[in-house]
């Protein structure tokens, strides 16, 4: 069973995490760490954990259940300083966007009877922008959270066993889960999670150079400009390791989207711009 879980990252999906557990139940100890004092501070504050620890890779030796809640390159560099120092008696997962560089990561460091055991997992849940103060315990219920396992991963009894209860967990706090090939993730996620990031993110900094020096003309698109180009206050921060991991999945539906607004724009006088309208539509319904 597990007792103790680690949270390295108590941002906004970490430190909802912890809200999530708590609120389904879960008896055993949430030990967090975080790269900034703040936000452990505001966590540990919330209730999200019972610890604010100052060494990550303790704190994890320490743990059933290591949860990385740090950005792409983050977690692949803790995944390098624990896999030496790891039981087979550990689990370690995670919550990144992209899935095929920390798949292969985890084939290569973990995963075997004299490792631990690394589950790779992904929550399609989140904010536009991140932080501890805006953790929730709900924020995962009615999400997919999806993972990319290896069938062919040989792990120990324990991590086996540990694999299983995590994923009951996940369930517990009201995600459903799913399991996807790694490389499959990654271009699903690049169309309906990145295209979308990137698109709000052009809008906005097309619409900052041809109104920003009039604001009050931002309020003139009202619900549908918010709507629009909400996204696109979302930090680089959260962003810059998704697009350096995901590249060639985003930059093919990106140009997907430039032939389809080129196509757009030759038919706004054709019968084609109500088959378009029809098609969008159809989406929406399903």
């Amino acid at each position: 069973m597990i007792e103790r879980i680690a949270i390295l990252g108590t941002g906004l999906l970490g430190t909802s995490l912890g809200l999530a557990l708590r609120g389904a139940g879960f008896k055993g100890s949430i030990a967090g760490w975080n790269r900034g004092a703040g936000g452990g501070r505001e966590a540990l504050a919330m209730g999200a954990v019972d610890v604010i620890a100052t060494d990550a890779i303790a704190v994890a030796r320490a743990s059933d259940v290591v949860v990385l809640c740090v950005p792409i390159y983050s977690t692949l560099d803790y995944m390098e300083q624990l896999a030496p120092v790891l039981t087979p008696r550990q689990l370690v997962t995670d919550v990144g966007s992209t899935k095929g560089q920390i798949t292969a990561a985890a084939g290569r460091l973990f995963n075997t009877p004299e490792h631990a055991a690394f589950l790779p997992g992904h929550p399609m849940a989140g904010k536009e922008r991140g932080g501890a103060a805006l953790g929730e315990a709900g924020l995962f219920r009615g999400a997919v959270w999806l993972f990319t396992d290896d069938p062919e991963w040989k792990r120990s009894a324990r991590g086996a066993e540990l694999v299983s209860e995590w994923r009951g967990l996940v369930a517990a706090i009201g995600s459903r889960v799913i399991d996807v090939d790694a490389e499959r993730h990654d271009e699903l996620v690049a169309w309906v999670s990145h295209l979308p990031q990137f698109t709000a993110t052009a809008l906005s900094s097309l619409l900052e150079d041809q109104v920003g020096d009039a604001p009050e003309l931002k309020h003139v698109g009202g619900r549908a400009l918010r709507e629009m180009t909400r996204l696109g206050a979302s930090p680089f921060s959260m962003w810059r390791d998704i697009a350096h991991t995901n590249t060639a999945a985003i930059e093919a539906a990106l140009h997907a989207l430039e032939q389809r607004l080129a196509y757009i724009r030759e038919n706004l006088r054709t019968p084609a711009l109500r088959e378009e309208f029809e098609r969008a539509n159809t989406f929406r319904r399903e």
